[in-house]
């Protein structure tokens, strides 16, 4: 069992779920209404999930011996957004 494979796999899904809800939910709350603490709060949660994101990339890329497109395609992955769900099939491949 590859056990940083398996931790980047959910900091993967959060770190989307994160990121979608910093766009959708706590950006439109501070710009349209005017609730400034939302893209706080959201946004801090977001880059501390973002930071584990890429330590865990780093540590998965080494413990799965990926090439550097794979790792490249993943950190890609991560700034679009929606892109991070995409990429879910692939690391779970590199879990078993």
């Amino acid at each position: 069992m590859k056990k940083n494979v398996e931790i980047f796999g959910k900091i993967n899904t959060l770190e989307g779920y994160s990121y979608l809800l910093l766009l959708f939910v706590a950006m439109p709350l501070k710009y349209m209404l005017g609730i400034a603490i939302a893209t706080k709060i959201v946004g801090m949660i977001h880059g501390i999930l973002f930071l584990a994101f890429l330590y865990y990339l780093y540590a998965a890329w080494e413990e799965a011996q990926w090439s550097l497109k794979e790792n490249i395609t993943f950190f890609i992955a991560s700034i679009i957004p929606f892109g991070t769900f995409f990429t879910k099939s692939k690391i779970a491949a590199y879990e078993a």
